[in-house]
């Protein structure tokens, strides 16, 4: 075989190891490719094919979504081919990984839009422009052709005692929870995604090891050579409990403009710093802000860059410390909303609910009593208090506590 890229050393693949919580096998001293990946990536005479699947359960992705596609980005800029595998058809079934119940099933046409939502929002993180960097595939193109034979085929490669080693599935069984048959398909049907696409590399998060292993063993059932798997950590929330969830609102969305990105960032737990700064950016580590506050805004200026461009974060930078400063903020940095379905006169706890910087109207008045809510720098201190026309708010900025800003609009 052919030898590429044969004049490398460890050093080289240092992108491979940061943020990488497990590569398995990782067996370095051995001399068959098979069992160290570096090897493989030297010895190989083609770039590697790299699969990533993600269901389109939703409509919005947020930062945690981002680390295994910036790692499958750096897999791109070494020269190998990103295979993102769009789960439409498994994303009908729901990946029942850490999941207490059965997942509601999903339309066709709901996965179809949020799918093409998905592609959107990793579009500045993926390389979609240079020839043979990456394959997009949908799962339906093989899975939904599958005859009762070959299913039973692919059930016949697993034991119901495996199957109830999976962290999830064991706990519901030992709870009594319900787990229904085709739940038991899902491993399987993201196994074979593997052998469809012929992977060397498949990355996921560390709650996916147990799915990444049957790719390994379905590519081995059917000849091929087993894929090198490559886990990557959970990002942690802002509470730094819990990982990032937009339901536990603990998260930056990839699609939120730049000043709400960059207020959030700014206001990083200083215990959470390391990871975000290993995981997010591509900044060395070894030269970063010693005080906690500077870090914080480098994080932010770095990760809002990567989404909105350097100007809109520094844009974003100035307007957050404006706006902390009760001063007015630039029009551009600060994002609007519409007062055309607002009915007036409006309660000022209700047009906190109306506007989203509040879940609840009962939200709003205890931030007014707590002193939480200004307007255009002014504090808003009388919970009644209630504002008669359109134009008693128009081009003004209603915040909510330092990380929450909106420009009302006619």
């Amino acid at each position: 075989m052919p030898l590429v890229n044969c004049d490398f050393d460890a050093a080289d693949f240092a992108w491979l190891q940061r943020g990488t919580q497990e590569i398995f096998p990782d067996q370095q001293e051995h001399p068959q490719p098979e069992d160290h990946l570096i090897t493989r990536m030297q010895r190989s005479d083609r770039p590697l094919r790299i699969k990533l699947g993600i269901d389109p359960t939703g409509s919005d992705l947020h930062l945690g979504h981002s680390i295994p596609f910036r790692k499958l980005r750096a897999f791109q800029d070494a020269g190998h081919t990103a295979v993102v595998i769009i789960g439409d058809f498994t994303a009908q079934i729901g990946d029942p990984t850490g999941k207490s119940e059965v997942r509601r099933q999903l339309t066709p046409e709901a996965v179809q839009s949020n799918a093409q939502t998905y592609l959107d929002q990793l579009r500045p993180i993926l390389d979609f422009d240079t020839p043979g960097r990456l394959e997009i595939r949908y799962n339906s193109e093989w899975l939904k052709d599958l005859d009762l034979h070959q299913i039973l085929k692919l059930l016949a490669t697993m034991t119901v005692g495996q199957m109830l080693a999976k962290e999830g599935f064991s706990e519901r069984y030992k709870q009594e929870n319900p787990i229904y048959l085709h739940e038991f398909m899902y491993p399987l049907m993201q196994g074979y995604d593997s052998v469809a696409v012929a992977a060397d590399v498949e990355l996921g998060g560390t709650d996916q090891k147990f799915n990444l292993l049957v790719g390994r063993d379905l590519q081995r059932h059917f000849g091929q050579r087993p894929q090198f798997c490559l886990l990557l950590p959970l990002l942690l929330g802002f509470d730094g409990v819990n990982k990032m969830s937009k339901s536990l609102n603990n998260y930056v969305g990839l699609t939120e403009d730049a000043l709400t990105m960059y207020s959030k960032l700014e206001k990083t737990p200083d215990a959470l710093l390391p990871q975000y700064f290993e995981l997010l950016t591509g900044l060395d580590l070894q030269q970063l802000p010693a005080n906690p506050r500077e870090a914080q805004k480098r994080l932010a200026l770095d990760v809002v860059g990567q989404y909105h461009g350097p100007n809109a974060a520094l844009a974003a930078q100035a307007a957050a410390q404006a706006l902390v400063q009760g001063q007015q903020a630039g029009d551009d940095a600060v994002p609007e909303f519409s007062l055309v379905g607002v009915s007036f006169p409006v309660k000022a706890f209700y047009l906190l609910n109306a506007t989203g910087l509040c879940a609840s109207s009962g939200e709003g008045r205890r931030q007014i009593q707590g002193g939480g809510v200004r307007l255009d720098g002014d504090r808003l201190t009388a919970v009644d208090l209630e504002f008669a026309e359109v134009a008693d708010l128009e081009g003004k900025v209603l915040q909510v506590g330092k990380k929450k800003f909106i420009r009302l609009r006619a």
